[in-house]
């Protein structure tokens, strides 16, 4: 049966519609480049005036969370999941809420083929976010390359450097500084800050990438080291994880608003178009 134009297109907007909903038949028949294959992602929370939460990962096409990390600290990053690339949503909601309560916070993240990113919750309690970072898999041949998160409130900017090379200079609480190839070894990073400097030995493999994590310790500035990538162009299969709960999927999560908001509009707009091809017909218009 062939469908006048307009027809068509308002079932291209349902058949669209449908997709996000989590339709098998719409969304395999409506894929985009890029959105195949399998890609990582990890989740932190960095907000050191932020209490505990329960964060959870959702696919777009399905309300059941994908991922749930109960009770994460401060200073906790999980290891990499492997997932299938799409576009997802991280939620965070206050440790032990109920799994369907409204998140504290929300984003989306589509993840590519081959690529990995971290999400943190980051800020302080009063201005918290969830940032999205995407996480570089590849080196120059015989170097290392590396990054900083600054995730310390007590000194609002900080210096960092890995033995001779300067890594970051007064980089401001809850940014990133760019990767920077060094090269590879063990040597000693230096965090400079107004309440006193943190000295820590690392080993940067060459064909590696970091990314160094200063916190908010017990008795002074910490630094974590997570290994982003050991080489081959893929993330490690752990990472530096301090204190995350289990990781089993759960459900039900709590559906994106919008996605309900798009489907009733273009149920709405198929119905009308229906009516109006109706009356063209009975008019011979």
């Amino acid at each position: 049966m062939k469908f006048p134009r307009r027809i068509r297109r308002l079932l291209m907007l349902l058949a669209a519609s449908a997709l996000l909903l989590g339709i098998p038949a719409a969304a395999t028949a409506f894929a985009t480049p890029g959105t195949t294959g399998t890609g990582w992602i990890r989740l932190a929370h960095l907000s050191p005036n932020t209490p505990a939460v329960d964060v959870y990962l959702y696919s777009f096409d399905n309300s059941n969370a994908k991922i749930v990390l109960d009770h994460v600290a401060y200073g906790t990053v999980s290891p990499y999941e492997s997932v299938t690339a799409g576009d997802y949503s991280v939620a965070m909601r206050v440790a032990g809420a109920s799994p369907t309560s409204q998140p504290v916070l929300s984003t989306s993240v589509t993840i590519q083929a081959g690529h990995a990113y971290t999400v943190a919750g980051m800020g302080p309690e009063s201005g918290l976010r969830l940032q999205v970072m995407d996480d570089d898999l590849t080196t120059p041949i015989g170097q290392s390359l590396v990054r900083v998160i600054q995730a310390s409130l007590k000194d609002q900017k900080v210096s960092v450097s890995f033995g001779s090379t300067v890594l970051a200079s007064s980089l401001a609480f809850a940014s990133v500084s760019p990767y920077q190839a060094v090269l590879p070894g063990t040597k000693t990073v230096t965090v400079t800050a107004g309440t006193g400097d943190a000295n820590s030995s690392v080993t940067l493999a060459a064909g590696t990438v970091h990314t160094l994590v200063v916190l908010d310790g017990a008795t002074g500035l910490e630094v974590v080291n997570l290994e982003d990538a050991s080489g081959s162009g893929k993330p490690p299969l752990g990472g530096v994880s301090t204190g995350f709960g289990g990781t089993a999927p759960r459900g039900p999560g709590s559906p994106v608003p919008w996605i309900a908001a798009i489907a009733a509009g273009s149920l709405l707009a198929l119905t009308g178009g229906l009516r109006l091809r109706r009356r063209q017909l009975n008019t011979g218009i």
